[in-house]
């Protein structure tokens, strides 16, 4: 009589086999149903896999456009809370001007310079707004402050430097001499035009005020689109009232006659309601890129949806399906354990 070798071996390797696989397969599906798309799209797509990257491309530029576009919401409502500060100092200079018509006292005429130079002092602030490390009103220059201190004492600004000396010139004394009291209307007058002169087309503008860029910031909003996301303070709005200001404060409280006093408080009345004019026509530009922002926006946000959907028909997957999978494997896995644990035991010794 001849004995067989008897082994459980081979049971065992299948076992582990199916063990092994069941776990891989685990993973996978475990994947797919946390993520809602295949585990291996390029497999299971074959061909079409160079679609749906192409797609997912496109996605990704539209939604870095909105997150740009946020940027740029956001810089064009500071702007515009900047510009209307500027448009109410404006309006209050022009207010207490208005005011001061007529009045020669010299209490009346030092406070209504302070309020003016306090004017001035909110205008330069305004103009100087930074968001996010940049300067909104300088232009394509960004990182440099775009307007300069009127009031700068140490050393003093070449704004206040150049109307001195421009005063000097035309006059021939400055403004603390006693002969300013000599200055007829039509000579101040003069002075005023070329002060205009040179705020409005001149060099003095940009060597003594302004350090911005006349070109302004413009931002992508669309894979088509850009505005302009700001605005520069070489425009007309501001240097008006740059002007009207430095006129109020440094001519309307000299000791100068009524009538020419009336020349300069005229001006700088006029020159303040082309200020707030040109200001607010600044606020209506930016208002518009607010809308088209918005529009944009809106778009982005169909196109996203639009490629989200398709991408999700081709990757996506059933994840009430594969949360059966799951428990299906589970339960193989547990029964696997279990037949893998009591082959292990099988042994002869156990039965003689």
């Amino acid at each position: 009589m001849k004995a067989s070798f008897v082994s459980n071996m081979s049971l065992q390797n299948a076992m582990r086999i199916t063990v092994a696989s069941a776990q891989k397969e685990m993973l996978k599906v475990q994947e797919e149903s946390v993520t809602g798309r295949h585990a291996d799209v390029g497999a299971e797509l074959g061909a079409k896999t160079a679609r749906t990257l192409n797609l997912h491309r496109d996605l990704q530029r539209m939604e870095s456009l909105k997150s740009t576009n946020a940027l740029t919401t956001q810089r064009l409502a500071a702007s515009q809370e900047a510009l209307g500060q500027m448009s109410t100092a404006a309006n209050d200079a022009m207010g207490v001007l208005i005011a001061l018509s007529g009045i020669t006292s010299a209490d009346q005429l030092q406070l209504a310079q302070k309020n003016i130079g306090d004017a001035l002092s909110t205008f330069t602030a305004a103009a100087n707004t930074s968001f996010s490390g940049e300067y909104l009103f300088a232009g394509i220059n960004s990182d440099v402050m775009p307007f300069n201190d009127y009031f700068q004492t140490s050393p003093v600004s070449d704004a206040k430097a150049a109307f001195d000396a421009a005063f000097l010139a035309h006059f021939t004394f400055d403004q603390t001499d006693s002969a300013v009291s000599s200055i007829d209307p039509a000579d101040m007058q003069s002075f005023i035009d070329s002060l205009e002169t040179d705020f409005m087309s001149g060099v003095s503008w940009e060597n003594n005020w302004s350090n911005a860029s006349s070109e302004n910031m413009n931002s992508r909003i669309s894979a088509s689109e850009t505005v302009q996301s700001s605005t520069n303070t070489n425009v007309a709005g501001m240097r008006n009232m740059a002007l009207g200001l430095v006129i109020g404060q440094e001519l309307l409280a000299l000791n100068i006659s009524e009538a020419s006093r009336k020349v300069v408080s005229d001006a700088a009345i006029d020159y303040m309601g082309r200020a707030v004019s040109g200001i607010d026509g600044e606020r209506s530009k930016l208002g518009i890129s607010e809308s088209r922002v918005s529009q944009a926006n809106t778009s982005l946000d169909a196109q996203i949806t639009i490629l989200s959907t398709s991408i999700k028909d081709m990757e996506g997957i059933d994840t009430y399906e594969a949360a059966t999978r799951v428990t299906t494997l589970e339960s193989q896995l547990s029964l696997a354990y279990t037949l893998t644990s009591r082959i292990q035991n099988l042994s002869l010794l156990n039965y003689l």
